[in-house]
């Protein structure tokens, strides 16, 4: 299982929020770049950086800090928060992207999104499914639509999605685990996926259940930020 830290940005800095509530903003570091070279230093290869800003206004904000990282990095760094348009996804890879995470956008426009994995690759353009209580939100969290989650995904997997990040928002930033069994029903359901999971990981136990339970790789925020998982920790697990 692969580990992908995460550094979420608002106004430039590392921060986190607890279940996507921008009120409720915690911030680590005010350098994002410095917490990325640290994880690099470490000999992780991977990172999600994740717009707030962007998610808030629709529209790509923090591409400065993008463009930052993966000039004073080798991270292979995937991208997301607030890409709704052409524009906003060529400005991502224009500033050092890999790979570009987009959910908002996947739900409300679908024509748009579909065209966009065909043109880029299911690879390239990661499908975010976020969820609450079984469907998915959007906006950066702060509205939930009608669209059931496995409908959503299978939807797309058929389209040729083969990335999906699925973050369960009523445990992320709680500390108090992850939803295992629902990334473990969408992982036996699409065995091929490379699914994602993020949200609720509190230390390494969640790590090898979430590993156990036969989950492609997963997103570690504020476990680590808190202190629960070590540098170390992250680096070495396999």
């Amino acid at each position: 299982m692969d580990i992908i830290p995460a550094i979420d940005l608002i106004d430039g800095k590392c921060v986190r929020l607890t279940q996507g509530d921008y009120k409720n903003k915690t911030v680590y570091n005010d350098d994002p770049v410095e917490v990325a070279k640290m994880f690099e230093d470490a000999g992780i290869k991977r990172l999600h950086l994740v717009d707030l800003d962007g998610a808030k206004q629709k529209t790509v904000v923090n591409t400065h800090v993008l463009k930052a990282i993966t000039q004073q990095t080798n991270m292979v760094v995937d991208f997301g928060g607030g890409i709704q348009s052409e524009t906003d996804l060529q400005k991502a890879f224009d500033n050092g992207a890999a790979m570009v995470t987009c959910g908002s956008i996947a739900v409300k426009q679908r024509d748009v999104f579909e065209g966009w994995v065909q043109k880029y690759g299911g690879d390239t353009i990661i499908l975010a499914a976020d969820a609450k209580d079984g469907k998915v939100a959007v906006s950066g969290w702060q509205e939930t639509s009608s669209v059931d989650l496995l409908q959503f995904i299978e939807e797309y997997v058929s389209k040729g999605v083969t990335s999906v990040l699925c973050t369960d928002i009523s445990r992320d930033g709680m500390l108090q685990g992850p939803a295992v069994e629902l990334y473990k029903t969408i992982q036996q359901r699409f065995p091929d996926l490379k699914l994602i999971a993020s949200g609720g990981v509190s230390g390494m136990r969640d790590l090898e259940e979430l590993n156990e339970a036969g989950i492609y790789s997963v997103v570690v925020g504020k476990a680590f930020y808190e202190g629960r998982i070590t540098l170390d920790q992250l680096a070495s697990f396999k």
